[in-house]
């Protein structure tokens, strides 16, 4: 199944997406699903494959590039900026309630990896999402503030600041700082770091598994300090008696984050764990991903059936 190229604007910014479409009979009856990607992931890498399953299971949906990075629009690249995510998910929303094929009371959101927190927020607060499912989920802010495995040192979290303060600095100067590199030169220094997640990310980021030249190896530094008082879980209750999803992988170090958001959930809700799955896994490991198109699968059909 071959995407069909679209465009939008977020907050005044122009949004590349991906739309991915069932045969159907042009009634627009169709549920949708907006499908977010992992922090510096694009469309054509983990949100592109499961927005191709689930559309091969009836469902409309679009995969996009966040502002800032890919082929979207916005300045400076490599900016990742919380409240922007959260728009671009929303003007997927809108996006899709506008298409001809898709029944606007039927829409649901994904998120995997960063975009599971944002999807979570974007819920809480845009009640035309009727579900919200997350794959490998995390709290991004979270992720840098405490780690993936939520043990990290607080005073590295302090040395980022120090830096992203000096960028804005240097920019006053009219100096362009360089980005933070999101990964090293090699696996095993990746290995060295921070262990077998660190080394999973690179291999999917930096090899031909899944590497994509559009994805980002770097981050503009004040994505740090937009970072420093993000907190994607505090907003959850708000999503009320809406359904949600939660996937996670058993071996992901991630996970305790997905926990903690399933936690926070207030109405009817389900956690699956993935047998034998990293955090990594389940973005295109076929073998993870199967099972989880499965879930959502049943997920979606029930949660976005026709009112």
């Amino acid at each position: 199944m071959e995407p069909t190229p679209v465009s939008y604007r977020s907050a005044g910014i122009t949004i590349a997406g991906h739309l991915y479409t069932p045969a159907s009979d042009g009634s627009g009856s169709l549920p949708a699903a907006v499908v977010g990607h992992p922090g510096s992931g694009v469309k054509e890498q983990a949100a592109g494959l499961y927005a191709r399953l689930l559309a091969e299971q009836g469902f409309v949906t679009l995969a996009y590039d966040s502002a800032f990075q890919g082929e979207s629009g916005g300045e400076p690249r490599g900016l990742e900026d919380p409240a922007h995510r959260i728009e671009d998910m929303k003007a997927g929303v809108s996006f899709l309630s506008t298409h001809p094929l898709v029944d606007p009371e039927r829409i649901g959101i994904l998120g995997i990896c960063a975009s599971g927190g944002y999807s979570l927020v974007t819920a809480a607060s845009d009640h035309r999402i009727r579900a919200v499912a997350t794959i490998s989920g995390v709290d991004i802010a979270r992720h840098f503030r405490l780690g993936p495995d939520g043990t990290a040192d607080p005073a590295a979290f302090d040395s980022l600041l120090d830096r992203a303060a000096a960028a804005r600095t240097a920019r006053a100067h009219d100096e362009q700082p360089e980005g933070m590199r999101l990964f090293p030169d090699t696996i095993e220094q990746a290995r060295a770091h921070a262990g077998e997640y660190a080394a999973e990310g690179f291999e999917y980021y930096c090899t031909p598994r899944g590497q994509h030249p559009r994805s980002a190896k770097t981050l503009d530094w004040t994505s740090i300090d937009k970072l420093a008082t993000f907190d994607a879980f505090s907003p959850i209750p708000m999503i009320g008696q809406r359904p949600a999803m939660i996937i996670a992988g058993r071996r992901a170090v991630t996970s305790w984050m997905s926990v903690e958001a399933f936690q926070r959930l207030i109405g009817p809700k389900s956690f699956h764990w993935i047998e034998g799955a990293s955090h990594n896994d389940l973005y295109d490991k076929l073998e993870y991903v199967g099972p989880a198109i499965e879930l959502l699968t049943g997920f979606f059909g029930k949660n976005l059936a026709g009112r």
